[in-house]
């Protein structure tokens, strides 16, 4: 007869570099459920690396009387100070038996020195900074393989262009359509189920800005904000858009398979921009571009109206269209 192995605890010291919240959310979660498999009762306790002191720290981290198992997550490391850091390397590099620390550091350059000494010091790494497109795409593929099911490739840029790029909304979707479409997702699937949001999306203004479409454009911008779709969202997606034509016109003709690690990008996304630029004079995209630009800075505090801003940004943007130098 096999004996039952108990699950061994995690190991004592992790690093979670990165702002990501999903990412970092898991990697606590992962963290936490490993020490729980090895110990059910563990106690969690979460605290802000810059306010916690010495003498707390040296409590929470060193063993307990009765050697009860300990998750502790210090967060937000990147800004603690001198004195704060050097209390967090003292002590949560040689935590007490069954005390499990999990730092948690934006990454970045603040306070890299504190991530750094953690990493010599063995901290095990769980890396949950911002994807590159290319990277979501990637993403919604392995959220749709945890769940069981399937895409195809086109269905994972259609799914972009409708969801947006936030991991937590793209996390929701996949799940959600792998339930909905018995694990088989394709891209009319994916245009069905998230129609009446991606012709509310700031991707679809910035689609019909770049066609030119100035009517379709103000008409898509109008409904966006009826519906709720946040302003930034919008001026993203108009200067992703001009940047991504600006990228793949300067990149010349080529095969998009070829051209993506190069430019970033996912072939998908080549693909559409090389079709795109072709109505577009390089004068048009500086133009654009620095419309783009402005309106980016209105909606983040520049501009009374941030509505009347965006629209004044789609007719600058179709207006460059038409510049044939």
């Amino acid at each position: 007869m096999a004996t039952m192995t108990a699950p061994s605890a995690p190991p004592p010291l992790h690093l979670v570099l990165g702002d990501e919240e999903l990412l970092v959310e898991r990697a606590v979660r992962d963290i936490v459920d490993a020490a729980r498999a090895a110990d059910p009762e563990v106690e969690v306790r979460r605290l802000r690396a810059a306010e916690v002191t010495p003498a707390e720290l040296a409590t929470v981290l060193s063993p307990s009387l009765f050697a009860e198992a300990r998750v502790i997550v210090l967060e937000a490391a990147h800004e603690a100070g001198k004195d704060a850091s050097a209390a967090v390397l003292d002590h949560a590099t040689a935590p007490g038996e069954g005390v499990t620390v999990a730092v948690l550091h934006a990454g970045g350059p603040r306070n890299k020195a504190l991530a750094d000494a953690l990493r010599k010091a063995g901290a095990q790494v769980a890396r949950c900074g911002k994807l590159r497109p290319d990277e979501r795409a990637d993403f919604v593929r392995a959220e749709v393989r945890r769940t069981r099911g399937k895409i195809t490739p086109d269905a994972v840029g259609v799914l972009l262009e409708s969801v947006g790029t936030e991991l937590r909304d793209l996390a929701s979707a996949a799940a959600q359509l792998v339930a909905d479409t018995g694990g088989a997702i394709d891209a009319d699937a994916v245009r069905r189920y998230y129609r009446g949001r991606a012709e509310a999306s700031g991707f679809a203004v910035a689609d019909k800005v770049v066609a030119g479409d100035r009517a379709g454009a103000l008409e898509a911008l109008r409904w966006a904000l009826v519906l709720g779709v946040p302003p930034v969202l919008v001026a993203d997606a108009l200067a992703d858009a001009v940047r991504t034509l600006a990228k793949v016109g300067g990149a010349g003709r080529g095969d998009p398979n070829r051209l993506a690690g190069a430019l970033g990008m996912p072939p998908w996304k080549i693909r559409k921009a090389q079709s795109q630029v072709r109505g577009w004079h390089p004068d048009g995209l500086v133009a654009a571009t620095a419309a783009a630009a402005e309106v980016n800075a209105d909606v983040k505090g520049a501009a009374p109206d941030v509505g009347y801003a965006l629209e004044r940004a789609v007719l600058r943007m179709c207006a460059a269209r038409e510049i044939r130098g």
